[in-house]
């Protein structure tokens, strides 16, 4: 089965995903591309008044994300061909160590694009969620969808 952008009409909803974030990878990830104290251990976590204890990089969780919704797209068969960026951002509350992950999309606009004929655009708001159901990570991303062959 494949979804093409004819498929995907404004108001298309979709859940997704399940992850658990695991502490070493907390810490890897984050002595890799985002290294501070609140990110890499117990006692800079502690130390930050906004943390209280070691947090995931909010660059972390976008990518725990984005393999969440990778994985989902290739089970539904999104004829997904990249993305032309993100409008909005935003990590209204911290991840954490043992936190178990999953998203809630939806197609907020739709269109075809004319430079490249064979593709659309989807405006689409991901929301991601705690086990607690609290909103961890914001997005709105405009996706490049094909269209259906002729």
């Amino acid at each position: 089965m494949a979804l093409y952008f004819e498929d995907l009409l404004v108001g298309y909803t979709d859940s997704f995903g399940s992850i658990t974030v695991d502490r070493d990878e907390v810490i890897a990830f984050a002595t890799a591309y985002d290294p501070q104290a609140f990110h890499l251990s117990d006692e800079g976590g502690a130390a930050n008044p906004i943390f209280g204890r070691l947090a995931a990089s909010g660059w972390h969780t976008a990518a725990m994300t984005m393999r969440m919704a990778i994985d989902h797209w290739s089970t539904i068969g999104v004829q997904s061909r990249g993305a032309a960026g993100l409008e909005e951002l935003s990590w209204p509350k911290p991840t954490y160590p043992g936190d178990t992950l999953r998203a809630e999309a939806e197609v907020l606009e739709a269109r075809p694009l004319t430079s490249l004929p064979d593709l659309g655009v989807l405006k689409v708001r991901t929301i991601v969620f705690n086990q607690h159901d609290q909103p961890v990570m914001r997005q709105i991303a405009n996706l490049l969808i094909q269209r259906r062959p002729a």
